[in-house]
């Protein structure tokens, strides 16, 4: 399953994050995803902790071909259909007969984490849960099953997370700078570009004057295709502009480009 490579991992809940309009809020929660080997077809596992302590788990299989298919889905529905969207969207749709009755999709961010929206199909309202996992680190400090044993951190394995958690944050700051920097160059070489095209048409103009730097001047279009640049401008020609147009304010700067002036 090619299609599946993106979501194959244990992901592992932030609980702080997500929405929840329907139950509460879990206290932790490990969310599997793999390929069955007895049977080829997509595993999908939850088990979850309360605030209370208390442990739940449950687990489906699926081929995500886009057919329907029988499942027993906790009494609550008996066929889903699954399936890729894309690289980074997977999709299972649950069935009570031919009535929809939950919608979960399967999201992995632009940060790489898996965004799992629960969308129920009540008859009155539609109340959507929402999670956000990342792939489970090593260590546990709870148990991802109601009978599995304690999981205890050992030292060793808290500093890996420590130092993996402090590794993401600051290459994402990175990132996050390098990609502001990179969006206001482009919003300088859009402008350099535009300066770039105003100047050229102005040195193409009529100019029966030498203009000095900072001053602002006034471009209109003699004739079709044809510009100058005036010392005097539009509101000053009273009623009768004696140009086809006034194309705009312009003022020259010191590398001797000319900019608009708004």
């Amino acid at each position: 399953m090619v299609d599946a490579y993106n979501f194959i991992a244990s992901w592992q809940l932030f609980p702080e994050r997500g929405s929840y309009e329907l139950g509460e809020r879990p206290k932790s929660a490990i969310y599997r995803i793999k390929v069955a080997e007895a049977t080829h077809m997509l595993s999908i596992a939850m088990s979850w902790t309360t605030f209370e302590d208390q442990g739940f788990e449950f687990g489906y299989e699926v081929a995500p071909n886009g057919e329907k298919q029988s499942i027993d889905y906790q009494g609550m529905a008996d066929g889903v259909v699954a399936r890729f969207l894309d690289a980074i969207h997977f999709q299972t749709e649950f069935f009570k007969g031919d009535m929809p009755v939950l919608t979960v999709t399967h999201e992995i961010t632009s940060k790489g984490y898996l965004q799992v929206t629960q969308k129920h199909d009540h008859a009155d309202r539609e109340p959507t849960n929402v999670e956000v996992y990342h792939k489970q680190m090593s260590v546990l400090p709870y148990s991802a099953a109601m009978s599995g044993a304690v999981i205890r951190p050992s030292e060793e394995g808290m500093i890996r997370h420590h130092a993996l958690t402090a590794m993401e944050e600051q290459t994402n700051m990175q990132l996050n700078q390098i990609r502001q920097q990179i969006e206001l160059l482009a919003i300088q070489a859009k402008e350099i570009q535009q300066r770039k095209e105003l100047s050229m048409l102005i040195y193409n103009a009529k100019i029966s004057f030498a203009p000095v730097i900072g001053k602002l001047y006034y471009l209109y279009e003699a004739k079709e295709r044809e510009h100058l640049v005036s010392m005097v401008g539009p509101k000053e020609w009273g009623a009768k502009l004696p140009y086809r147009s006034f194309v705009a304010a312009v003022r020259l700067l010191a590398d001797h480009t000319w900019k608009e002036e708004i």
